[in-house]
């Protein structure tokens, strides 16, 4: 996974980069089959560095740095937005030995006897269970890192989470992923279900109308480019002190992003709101 330092390195702007060197030593060499085991059998000794118990890293500075896009091998990956009861399905992997006791993306130190994990967009702290759909066990982990950055797999395991659900020999599973919680807690009462983790929404402001009909045919307009990947929205308000009807594409989870569109489409006249 990728160190503090490297995170602190490209999160110091919206445009975000990783050297090749760091890249390539820090996430894909140390893989066999998907996932890091020290011995054939998928075993460990005892003779690792034992790491001090540690206080959770929640901040709200620490959550505004890991949620902001970044690039990986010529990858953007958006940080996202997510909410109890969420899932999605493909391979897990894990990563131990090489790792333990290097920082993770959220400034804590990995520790591969711990139940955490690393996933590409999910906000830090998440708290995820994972259904091995080939043996049906279960596990809980706690979102610490970013990763794994190989196509197909959406989480990297620690070794001590692997081994719950028996797939440290290996190295890869199908999996079933569900988000249980936000900061470090699993939701409870239905108030917490409904509870969506983010750190700040933004919107593209794509035309402004005094007509509805205008906002309208501007909102499918939008909707046909750009599919299923945002949602576009008419946003009645007042301007002068008479009626206006703003098109805002919504679903954007940072600034960057919304820039990011903007270019691609080629609107760079268009606002950026943050609401």
């Amino acid at each position: 996974m990728l160190s503090k330092n490297s995170l602190n390195n490209f999160f110091i702007s919206s445009s975000i980069c990783v050297s090749a060197t760091l890249l390539f030593t820090g996430c894909f060499s140390s893989y066999s089959n998907g996932g890091y085991y020290g011995g054939s059998s998928g075993s460990y000794s005892s003779g690792y560095k034992k790491i001090p118990k540690q206080k959770m890293r929640n901040s709200k500075a620490m959550h505004r740095a890991t949620m902001r896009p970044y690039e990986i091998a010529g990858k953007w990956y958006y940080p996202t937005v997510a909410k109890v009861n969420d899932t999605q399905r493909g391979i897990a992997s894990w990563y131990g030995p090489n790792f333990h006791a290097r920082k993770t993306s959220n400034g804590e130190i990995y520790n591969m006897y711990a139940m955490t994990a690393a996933h590409k967009t999910l906000p830090m702290n998440t708290m995820v269970r994972v259904d091995n759909l080939e043996n049906n066990r279960s596990v809980v982990v706690r979102i610490n890192d970013r990763g794994p950055f190989v196509s197909g797999r959406i989480i990297d395991l620690s070794n001590k989470a692997a081994r719950a659900i028996d797939m440290v020999k290996r190295g890869t599973a199908k999996v079933k992923l569900t988000v249980l919680g936000f900061h470090g807690k699993i939701a409870k009462s239905e108030s917490e279900k409904k509870e969506v983790m983010s750190v700040g929404r933004y919107y593209v402001q794509v035309g402004a109308f005094r007509r509805y009909e205008g906002a309208k045919i501007t909102q499918r307009k939008f909707e046909n480019i750009i599919g299923n990947n945002y949602n576009v929205i008419i946003k009645k308000g007042f301007f002068d002190n008479k009626p206006i009807n703003r098109v805002w594409v919504s679903g954007f989870r940072s600034e960057a992003e919304a820039n990011d569109f903007k270019q691609k489409l080629g609107i760079k006249g268009a606002m950026i709101i943050a609401h």
